[in-house]
């Protein structure tokens, strides 16, 4: 059996407050540096997810919309991809037009 190590590393201030955070996949051999991640795991014995949210203080309320808008996005192509959903990613995606209009000021089409 193949196993893939992903690796992060987070760099905290003398508050534990994030102030870098650096990942690498073995696979691919990068490095990169990141302003926030969102990682989440289901524990199938309590049937709850279990999650790890951080982010940089140089973080911008701004890049935080983006981010999150980005992520809504990215959760219903996966929710569709994983369920078939078709309906309820597309309101999931309608959701994300609702957020970027409302919260970055951008109308989607």
């Amino acid at each position: 059996m193949k196993t893939s190590e992903i690796n992060i590393n987070v760099q905290l201030d003398a508050n534990h407050v994030p102030e870098r955070i650096e990942w690498e996949a073995e696979d691919n051999g990068a490095k990169s540096a990141s302003k926030a991640m969102l990682l989440a795991f289901w524990d199938e014995h309590e049937r709850n997810t279990l999650r790890i949210d951080l982010w940089t203080k140089e973080m911008t309320v701004e890049e935080m919309k983006a981010f999150f808008h980005q992520n809504i996005l990215t959760l219903s192509d996966t929710f569709e991809r994983a369920t078939g959903e078709g309906r309820m990613a597309a309101q999931m995606r309608d959701f994300a037009a609702y957020f970027a209009e409302h919260m970055l000021g951008v109308k989607e089409e």
